[in-house]
């Protein structure tokens, strides 16, 4: 019975303090997790308003694409036609 006590002692003395230390090691580190995720989320939020322009930028890219394009179809065919 006695040793039943010195076991509960040891318990509480040595393992509890070890467990509410690991334990509190692991709750900080879920805090610091937390808050890197907000910062993520807070940043992905501020990226989705600068990206709301990039549809209209790509249509007028597509524009200016074709236009090259004609230009420098038509460019080759007259230096097809000075060279040959």
């Amino acid at each position: 019975m006695v040793l039943w006590w010195i076991g509960n002692v040891i318990l509480l003395v040595v393992v509890l303090p070890v467990v509410i230390y690991l334990l509190n090691r692991v709750l900080a580190a879920l805090e610091r997790i937390r808050a890197a995720s907000d910062n993520i989320l807070a940043g992905g939020v501020a990226l989705i308003g600068q990206l709301e322009e990039v549809p209209d930028g790509l249509a007028v890219t597509d524009q200016t694409i074709e236009a090259v394009k004609v230009g420098a179809v038509r460019y080759a065919g007259s230096v097809a036609k000075l060279l040959g």
